[in-house]
């Protein structure tokens, strides 16, 4: 079974961007509103269930391709029905994201009626701009009453104040945990994996053009806000959170990209040989972002097929043991370690 090569899926949002994904993918830019491309998804926009989901070049949903046969494409029968384990974008923003936060799988199971919560991780592809930072949860415990009253009056100095700041460069991996509030900064442009499904409580909505109504997934506000994780990150959390891979380097194995406390949801490599034959990943589903030059991807039950600059692919299971050759970059992203089966879905319904 061989992979295929998907075309751009770039969406309109509530926020500014989508330069720099247009320039990799070689689309325009129609809106300067375009700041997500959402990569072989197969995971609708929260109450839009036509935005998000990926189409092949034939037109045909690639959520259904894996629904027919979900074990050439993601290796077992028992995930959620034509789930792929995975969210991947493309997040470019000319404007610093809003606050917002994401729940938790336990959360969501209880009050969404899904196995899935919302764990995301940044990898930073480029930043411009004097100082591309991020934001990565509270740097001081904050008290659940007064959140609610500054989410209430839509104080952003005091909630961004009471954030950890972090500046970002390109090769960073940081893992932003379910609960945290978190922002990504103007000119952050990031490679986004996460569980998949568009679940954000948006904590400062006055910054984009998204409303109070729309910000706490249809459960009212005190109920979403319990979502949150009040307590501060010590110093020793934000090193366990955060690590960082030299995007210039070449070599013989896969580079993993993100701490290890992102394997149970998703896992994202780097694949840079620099021309050499090398080892690549095991058979599974993985979604390849071509970031620089051009190879040939290889595996073990299907032809070998050339990949260029800009190119997304998404890699079936039954395309086997796969590598890339040739003075390339991809970036591979993978759904968690042992998934499906670290699903719990009693009482929930598919995401």
């Amino acid at each position: 079974m061989q992979p295929i090569v998907m075309p751009p899926n770039i969406i309109d949002h509530f926020y500014l961007g989508g330069s720099k994904i247009a320039e990799l993918r070689g689309v325009d830019l129609p809106s300067p509103r375009r700041p997500e491309e959402w990569l072989a998804a197969t995971t609708s926009r929260a109450g839009e269930p036509e935005i998000g989901p990926s189409r092949t070049a034939t037109g045909a949903l690639l959520r259904d391709l894996i629904a027919a046969d979900p074990v050439a494409w993601v290796g077992s029968p028992d995930g959620p029905p034509g789930d792929n384990g995975i969210l991947v974008k493309l997040l470019d923003p000319d404007q610093r994201l809003p606050v917002h936060v994401h729940p938790d799988r336990s959360f969501a199971l209880s009050h969404l009626n899904c196995p899935y919560g919302k764990t995301e991780a940044w990898y930073v592809l480029d930043t411009t701009g004097a100082d591309p930072s991020v934001w990565l949860g509270w740097a001081q415990d904050v008290d659940p009453d007064e959140l609610a009253r500054r989410v209430d009056a839509q104080d952003s100095d005091w909630m961004l104040s009471r954030m950890n700041r972090i500046s970002v460069r390109p090769g960073d991996g940081i893992l932003v945990p379910s609960g945290t509030a978190h922002a990504t900064g103007e000119g952050v442009f990031v490679t986004e994996v996460q569980e998949p499904t568009d679940f954000s409580i948006i904590l400062e909505w006055v910054v984009t053009t998204s409303t109070r109504d729309e910000s706490h997934l249809g459960l009212g506000l005190p109920l979403a806000l319990t979502a949150t994780n009040h307590r501060a990150f010590t110093a020793a959390d934000l090193d366990r959170l955060v690590v960082h891979t030299d995007p210039t380097s070449t070599s013989a194995a896969p580079q993993r990209l993100l701490p290890t406390d992102a394997d149970p949801f998703f896992r994202l490599d780097r694949l840079a040989p620099g021309g050499r034959g090398a080892p690549g990943l095991p058979a599974g589903f993985a979604v390849g972002i071509v970031r620089s030059g051009s190879g040939t991807l290889s595996g073990a039950n299907g032809e070998p097929m050339d990949v260029t600059r800009g190119e997304v692919v998404a890699i079936p299971a039954a395309f086997g043991d796969w590598r890339i050759d040739g003075d390339v970059e991809l970036i591979a992203c993978r759904p968690g370690a042992g998934w499906p089966g670290t699903l719990v879905t009693t009482g929930a319904g598919a995401p």
